[in-house]
């Protein structure tokens, strides 16, 4: 299969696709993380999720006159295989396994999804933002002791996309996440505590 991936090196704010153009890859990214964002009706770019090393991400083409309903953006020095949708149909005709594998990723991505749904379902702001950071951690992060670690910048804006809440709303959260110890700012990285308090 390698012999048919396409990869690619962007740097850390470059763009892997755009919302709206032709989806005609799929691409695996091999190393670094993506933001996925979607720009709403009023303008405003909403983060949806972040991916990761050994993330699928433009599965849209794999459908018939897809488009990319999202864009990918790199948070970090990023490494995709990309291949477009005739080649990757032809080696799943060929190779039945690889088909299972973009379907146990899908079935993933599909958990991944419903733990964020009932995160935000969390009533409380400051239990919900914590909630949703852990599962942020945890497909993103890297475990250390006492908890996880998001090695790249996530503003007070993007996490209130994910959240659901108000920015102001989501700084003071954050600012009382920080004095109870379950999350520590560093520089660029953010810590998450796997102690409830």
């Amino acid at each position: 299969m390698a012999d048919e991936l396409v990869r690619r090196k962007l740097d850390a704010g470059e763009d892997l696709f755009h919302q709206g153009e032709s989806a005609d890859s799929i691409h695996l990214i091999k190393m670094g993380s993506v933001k996925l964002t979607k720009i709403s009706a009023d303008g405003r770019i909403i983060t949806l999720d972040i991916r990761k090393a050994g993330a699928l991400i433009g599965e849209s083409a794999l459908l018939e006159e897809g488009v990319y309903p999202v864009g990918a953006t790199c948070l970090e020095t990023t490494v995709t295989c990309g291949i477009d949708k005739k080649t990757f149909e032809g080696l799943v005709t060929n190779h039945p396994d690889i088909g299972l594998v973009v379907i146990r990723n899908l079935s993933r991505r599909i958990q991944q999804l419903s733990s964020r749904v009932g995160a935000l379902s969390e009533p409380n702001l400051e239990d919900r933002l914590y909630e949703v950071l852990v599962n942020v951690a945890l497909e993103v992060g890297a475990r250390g002791a006492g908890g996880w670690t998001i090695a790249f910048p996530l503003t007070h804006e993007e996490i209130s996309f994910l959240v659901g809440a108000h920015r102001v709303s989501v700084t003071r959260a954050l600012s009382r996440l920080r004095d109870t110890g379950r999350v520590r700012m560093s520089g660029k990285q953010l810590f998450i505590s796997d102690k409830v308090i």
